[in-house]
This record gives C-alpha cells, structure tokens and sequence, in this order.
C-alpha cells in the first residue's frame, strides 16, 4: 500500500487563507492555540503520528479485522498499542474544554488534526470519536452526579462511549424504537431491548465503554416525541459488576473492518441492565442530537480525508506505472499520468478534495464562533450559517468522497481491483459514511424542512449573496483570464441556485412531495457552490501570494490550476441540478406504485 502522507502545506493553506481564522482568533480561550508557531508544531506532530503509528496499521486492521467470542470482542493487538500512545500523547484530549481536563483547542484545529488521523487509518479513529461526542452529550444534558463520574474517565481515555440509536425495525424513524426504560426505587432504570450497529459497542481498547442508550419509559408517547435517553454502562462503576448488556454479534462489513459493528442485547439475563436517565424524560432525541450533529460534520470530514487518501494512492501509482505511449508522439512508452484522461481523473480527485476541506475548515471554524465568540450577534449569525450547512456538508462530501475513491480504483485499472493493492479500501471505508448518521435523503429532508423553511430561506440567501460578492469581486478586480472565467462560473450557479430555492420556498407548502422528491439534487447543488466558493477563494489568495513572489509558487499555482479545473468540470454542474429540482419532481410522484413491479 502506498504510504500516507500529512498533507500538511495545503492544511496551512486553507487554515490561514480560507477558514476564517482572523475571526476564530479573537476568541480569547482559543487564540493561542492558533497562533502561528504553535499550531504548526501541533499539525507537524499530528501528522507525524498519523504517518508512523496509525497508517501503518490501516491496511492491518482491514485485513485481520475484529474478532467476536462470547467473552467479547477483541480488536488487533497493535491497535491497543496504538490507543495507549494516543492516549499518552492526549490527542484525545485536544478539542474537549480545559475544565474537565482537555486542552481547549478549537474545533477548527481540531479539524485540521482529525483529518490527517483519519486518512491514516479510519477504524481506529471511531473509537475516540464516538467517546469526544459522547462527552458532549453528557456535558450537555446529565446530571452532575452523572457527570462527576464518568467524564474524567472518558476523558482520560480510560473508558469509551458508544451511541445506541437503531433497533432491527427503527432506524431512520427513531421514533419506531422499542427498547424499554423501566424505573426503579432508587431512582435507576432497568434496560431492555437490542440495539444494532452499534460502532465500538464492544472492544478490548478501554476498561470500561459508557452506552448512551435511547429507551422508552412506561406510558411514554409513540414517536419521536416519547424516547429518553439513558447511560448504561458495561461494568457498573460502584460495584464493578458487569452490566446487564452483552454482545451478541458483530457484523461482517464491506469495509471499516477494524472496528467492530455490534449487535447489543439490554436485559438478556432478565433482571435488565442498569440504566441512569440524562437529562428529561422524553427528551431523549433532542439530548441525543449533540451527538448527533457533532458526529454528522465528522462524517463529512471523514469523506475528506479518505478523499486525499485516495487521490494519493493514484497519483503515486500514476506516476510510476509506464504504459502505452503518449498520445502526442514518440516511441517510448510513458508513465501513465501523461495520458489526458488519467489527468484528468486526477484533477477530478484533487480539485474536489481541496473543495471539501476548505469548506470543512470554514464550518469547523464556523462551530467555533458560534458556541465561544464574544460578540452574541455573531455567535447567533454563525450558528445559523452551521445549522444550514450540516446537513449540506455532511450529504454533498460523503457522497462526492464515493465518486473520488471510486475515480482512484479506475485510476490503478484491473490493480485497483485486486485486494491487495489497497487501492479498493478508501472506496469501501467511505461507502459507509453516505448511510450513517442519517443518509443524504435524510440530510436533504432536513435540508428542506427544517433548516430552509423555518426562516423562509433567510439564511440560505445570505450565504448565497455571500457568494456572490465573492463573485463579483473576482469579475471586477481578477486580472487573471482564468479568475475572472471562475467569478463568471460562480456568479451563474447562484443564479442557478437561487431559482431552485425559490422554486422550493414557494412549493414546499403546497406540495411537500414533490419539493422532497428533488431534495438530494438541491443538496449536492448547495455543496457544489459552497465548494465553488472556497476554490474561488483560494484562487483569490493564490493569486495574490504569487505577486508577492514569496512562498512556494509551484504549490500557489497548483491551487489556481485546482480552482479553475473545478469551475470547469464541477461548477458547470449546477445548472443541470439546479434544472432537476425545477423540472424533475412531477416525474417522481406521478408514477404509480405498479411501475415499480418487476
């Protein structure tokens, strides 16, 4: 397998030209995290322990996978290695709050961080994921007593956390769920039920693994609106007496096959597993949607990073692998990157990786204003601009990261179908990340409803006049041909754009279906501009630092290169979606079930 390479250079870049740092710095408890020294010094070693320690164990651990018997579930042996130097070293620690014991650093360092570490090895990453967004859960909503307990040793990395949503009949409706919170005199719960695909439900890294359970208590309401949420965890901490929950099984996956999927079974023995309730009765999903939208930008930001991944392994292959002649003469055979459409697949990969994480950065720093800024007006402007964005993010890069992966296997030829070569792992790795956390239908649907009709779209068209001042500034001062071709590109899409919107805001009242049978093209329409804009953006900065003639100018052109190949091959795409949301909706709906019969 090709190693994996911190892609260090472009993360600076967007950090300090695109994410919005100058803003992020006058957060006072923040700021000297990113100050320039330091937070090279922290990347350099994220990216080194990315490099050393975990990539080498990717290719491993999809291999040997996780092992399930009826004592549990054990995980390769370097993996547990690997946690305690990850543990050690408290990267685990980086973005959770210096008052239970992080480090404080903001969420867009810690984007920058998480990316190299997932790229390196996905698998490994879940586990401390899931206990980050755990935490938060439990900060948000449990009581204190709960809180006194288990967060120090979730924070230390002592113990995980696992989040316990589906059920075999409930799994984007929550509100199906059937497993059972029966109370007690002493004010527990008894748990009964099964929980599937469970990530890190069971595993071998941590003494302890904190299940954040979602339950319906006696006489609760049907739906969504009677679910309550409950901390279960495997060994009680008083006692240290196993808990009434056991795995059952774990499944057998396409990829990610170094984290174990469980199957967990509440109250086998009878008696039921003990249970504590967080936070109010029947206000189980709304507690459990911190986890939620944390774990919904991490999704987005794994397809990222399993993008430049990919694009790695193809470029290194492209490179080395001599085939055939070039197309414009001579007699030597020639390296297969000099071929037009492996080029071409190439850019394909790059241009729209660089897209997704800068417009990554841009949200993460976005999540950091929002929650730490001092100015309240901002801090309500920004979390605005992060509600809309979520589900637009998390849908449009998990989805594009499929078509990047799927691009580098075409890249290697019949090698990238044959096991061994790896090139097939970042494709069935990121498969996932379109299904989890809610599928892009999911994600288009809250789009829709949630986020664009409450305000009218309000939101939405001031992130689009947004974009189009970035447009017009390139049409007015670019000198470049090639910057002012991008700000023209940039300018039609959000006229694109803003005519499917409309077209939206005004149906959607009267014909739901229709407007939701269009939903996910609308998406990928608002994440390819949002895209468009961070690649304008950086060709704007590029543009400016080559004039300065300092710094790298080859790294300053290849982003103008980047930029213009996505206006030309990506960008040009909105109006064909922009044209499906207006056009193809009375096409989806008008059909009669029995069209559907083989």
């Amino acid at each position: 397998m090709i190693p994996y390479n911190a892609p260090l250079e472009e993360i600076r870049f967007v950090l300090n030209e695109l994410s919005d740092i100058d803003r992020v710095n006058e957060i006072p408890d923040v700021a000297g995290f990113m100050e320039e020294g330091l937070r090279d010094a922290i990347l350099a070693e994220a990216g080194r322990f990315a490099e050393d320690v975990l990539a080498p164990l990717n290719q491993l651990g999809d291999n040997q996978g996780v092992q399930w018997s009826v004592e549990g579930v054990k995980t390769p042996k370097e993996f547990g290695i690997a946690y305690r130097q990850f543990v050690d070293a408290e990267w685990n620690r980086l973005v959770l709050p210096t008052d239970i014991g992080g480090q404080g650093a903001p969420i867009l360092l810690s984007a920058a961080v998480r990316e190299t570490f997932v790229a390196a090895n996905k698998s490994f990453c879940m586990c401390s994921e899931l206990t980050t967004v755990g935490i938060e859960a439990l900060l948000h909503a449990a009581s204190d007593e709960l809180k006194a307990l288990y967060i120090p040793r979730m924070v230390s990395g002592e113990w995980s956390a696992t989040m316990n949503l589906t059920e075999p009949q409930a799994g984007s409706d929550v509100g199906a769920l059937r497993a059972r919170a029966v109370p007690q005199a002493d004010g527990t719960y008894r748990i009964f039920g099964q929980k599937i695909f469970i990530s890190f439900g069971e595993h071998d890294l941590t003494e302890n693994i904190v299940h954040l359970v979602l339950a319906r208590t006696p006489n609760a309401p049907e739906g969504s609106r009677g679910v309550s949420l409950f901390l279960v965890p495997k060994f009680i901490p008083e006692t240290n007496e196993r808990n009434d929950v056991v795995c059952s099984g774990i499944e057998h996956k396409l990829g990610n096959h170094g984290s174990p999927t469980c199957t967990l079974v509440y109250g086998d023995d009878g008696e039921g597993a003990v249970g504590w309730l967080i936070g109010q009765e029947n206000k189980g999903l709304q507690h459990m949607f911190v986890m939620i939208n944390g774990s919904r930008f991490n999704v987005g930001l794994e397809g990222v990073a399993l993008s430049e991944r990919a694009y790695q392994q193809a470029l290194s292959y492209a490179r080395e692998r001599i085939q055939g002649k070039a197309v414009d003469g001579g007699k030597e055979s020639v390296a297969i990157i000099r071929h037009p459409d492996v080029r071409r697949m190439l850019m394909f990969m790059r241009s729209q990786t660089e897209a997704m994480r800068a417009v990554a950065f841009h949200l993460a720093a976005a999540q950091d204003l929002a929650t730490k800024h001092p100015d309240k007006a901002l801090r309500q402007e920004r979390q605005a601009f992060v509600d809309l964005m979520i589900p637009v993010f998390k849908g449009w890069t998990s989805e594009t990261a499929v078509d990047v992966t799927r691009t580098s296997i075409l890249a290697h030829g019949g090698l990238g179908y044959i096991t061994e070569s790896g090139a097939s792992q970042p494709l069935r790795d990121v498969l996932v990340c379109s299904i989890y956390e809610g599928a892009t239908g999911i994600q288009a649907h809250d789009l829709v409803a949630r986020k664009i009709m409450p305000d009218g779209g309000q939101t939405l068209n001031a992130w689009l006049n947004e974009v189009q001042a970035t447009a017009s500034y390139m049409l007015e001062n670019a000198d470049k041909l090639e910057c002012r071709k991008i700000g023209n590109e940039l300018h039609k899409s959000v006229q694109h754009a803003e005519a499917a919107v409309a077209w939206v805001i005004e149906n959607y009242p009267l014909h739901n279906a229709d407007v939701l049978a269009v939903s996910v093209p609308l998406l990928k329409l608002l994440g390819i501009i949002a895209g468009g804009w961070q690649m304008a953006k950086a060709a704007v900065a590029a543009d400016a630092l080559l004039e300065l003639g300092q710094g790298n100018n080859s790294f300053y052109q290849s982003k103008l290169n980047s930029a213009y190949f996505y206006t030309q091959h990506i960008l040009s795409q909105s109006y064909t979606l922009s044209h499906t949301v207006l056009n193809g909706s009375s096409m989806v709906n008008s059909l009669n079930d029995d069209v559907f019969k083989q």
